[in-house]
């Protein structure tokens, strides 16, 4: 059942859902390339999300009854086809260490080794939903079970640029140094956040990421590459 709010003067909120699942996310995907494609007037920006989308518009030159009514229309023949679009992004990520220092944790909450964290935390491709709490964080759906982990009771004041952490039942990257909550258990030498760039980043919403482990060396060689451009 489609929802419409405002939000706002100058925003709508479309509702395609009330649960993380890949079929409603897939429509929002949907929606929002939609949305991009139909060119509507007065349209400055979407902001898809786990199951809704969010159009800003100028009030200038549009209102909330038209584009609602626009986005009602497109809103019905969405399929929600799962598996298909989005693209494939890899992530090499050294694991443990000073760079994953929670990995112990992980692995004694799941009661396994913290080489089968590593393995199954690689072993499936992740779903991006969202991305959103900080430019360029990717919420990743789809984790296994058994590397579920409540997030930490305090959260760190500082957690380096390019961590890859647990909390609860998803897994994610910190673009950027910031504040953080989740489980650490490793770093990718890749910068994610790169806003001087123009065009496509890296990876959006919609597209699936896949961690491959590397080694310490291998993470310092990256690195030097990334920071000489």
């Amino acid at each position: 059942m489609v929802q419409i709010k405002a939000v706002g003067d100058c925003g709508a909120l479309v509702e395609l859902g009330d649960s993380i699942s890949e079929t409603v996310n897939s429509k929002v995907m949907e929606l929002n390339r939609k949305i991009n494609e139909h060119s509507l007037e007065g349209i400055l920006e979407t902001v898809p999300a786990f199951c809704s989308v969010l159009v800003c518009y100028d009030p200038l030159k549009t209102d909330y009854n038209a584009v609602s009514k626009v986005l009602f229309q497109l809103s019905e023949s969405l399929e929600g086809r799962t598996g298909t679009g989005g693209r494939l992004v890899e992530i090499p990520v050294c694991y443990g260490g000073s760079f994953g220092p929670d990995l112990s944790f992980v692995a004694e909450h799941g009661n396994i080794t913290e080489e089968e964290v590593i393995r199954i935390h690689c072993s499936k491709d992740y779903r991006i939903y969202m991305l959103g709490f900080l430019p360029g964080f990717p919420y990743l759906a789809g984790m296994d079970e058994r590397i579920f982990t409540p997030r930490l009771k305090t959260p760190r004041t500082r957690i380096p640029a390019g961590s890859i952490g647990i909390g609860g039942e998803q897994t994610g990257i910190y673009p950027m140094d910031s504040p953080g909550g989740w489980q650490l258990i490793g770093r990718t030498p890749y910068r994610l956040f790169k806003p001087e760039q123009a065009g496509r980043p890296l990876y959006e919403a919609g597209d699936s990421i896949r961690f491959a482990p590397i080694s310490q060396e291998e993470y310092k060689e990256i690195k030097r590459k990334q920071e000489k451009g």
